[in-house]
């Protein structure tokens, strides 16, 4: 009963807030005139905006269009880099040869910002979609990697003491111990690596892209279109507010003993 009423509240607060902050834009830009069009848009200049996308398109797409493809995008490169860096970076909290083997070249590589991989990604894979997983890969990899090995390592050692002394196979010790007990810290950098993967996605689509929501905001951005480059900000901000609820959704089924 605490739990719903607490949600409750929280939602009321956030409406409360979204109700609070349209008030404001619809004032400073259609009442009081204190900031002007050319700046930030109206709302009506925005709703226009994204009647036209939705309806006749634009940026050679409808915006569901575009939103289903750098929704795509994000979940390829997001599921690469799970499958590959929470294997690896548990790996390299569990096994100090192969931290000693792997962790050299993963120092080497995680100053490299994802963006300072976009023109190797599209040499090697030209300018299609395949260069941008490339590189939405990449951005979420290294706080997969880094928060799995972190999760591995803030296990009590006395848990696993107790464990092997109990007989525990090392396959046991791995899926009943080690990957629950680390699955707080991965989860905290899976919600790290999915909103990079937004921001590097956007970034990329700036970039040869011939449909998404990157691509909206470089052509609204040549066109001089604020109240298109506001519609285009809020598609990412409501597909990566979807991508969050999901991930969300799926660390409360992998740890029910967990409460909000």
């Amino acid at each position: 009963m605490g739990d719903g009423r607490s949600a409750a509240f929280r939602l009321a607060v956030g409406a409360a807030t979204f109700a609070a902050l349209a008030l404001l834009w619809y004032g400073a830009t259609s009442i009081t005139h204190a900031i002007p069009p050319v700046y930030f848009p109206t709302p009506a200049e925005v709703a226009r905006a994204l009647q036209q996308i939705t309806i006749r398109g634009y940026a050679d797409g409808k915006l569901h269009e575009h939103f289903f493809h750098s929704s795509l995008l994000v979940l390829m490169g997001f599921a690469a880099a799970v499958a590959i860096g929470v294997p690896l970076g548990m790996l390299m909290g569990w096994s100090r040869r192969a931290e000693a083997l792997i962790n050299p070249v993963f120092l080497l590589l995680r100053p490299i910002p994802p963006l300072a991989w976009i023109p190797l990604a599209i040499v090697w894979l030209g300018l299609g979609d395949a260069a941008k997983v490339l590189v939405i890969w990449f951005a979420a990899f290294v706080p997969a990697v880094i928060n799995s090995y972190a999760g591995v390592r803030s296990i009590e050692p006395h848990l696993i003491e107790a464990a092997r002394s109990l007989g525990i196979g090392r396959r046991m010790l791995v899926l009943e111990v080690l990957f629950p007990g680390s699955l707080p810290l991965v989860f905290t950098g899976l919600r790290l690596s999915l909103q990079a993967c937004w921001t590097t996605l956007v970034a990329g689509e700036l970039i040869g892209a011939i449909v998404g929501l990157g691509h909206v905001l470089y052509q609204a951005g040549l066109d001089i279109f604020p109240a298109m480059i506001v519609v285009g900000m809020t598609g990412v901000a409501v597909a990566g507010g979807l991508t969050t609820l999901a991930l969300g959704w799926l660390e409360l089924r992998a740890m029910p003993w967990r409460t909000r």
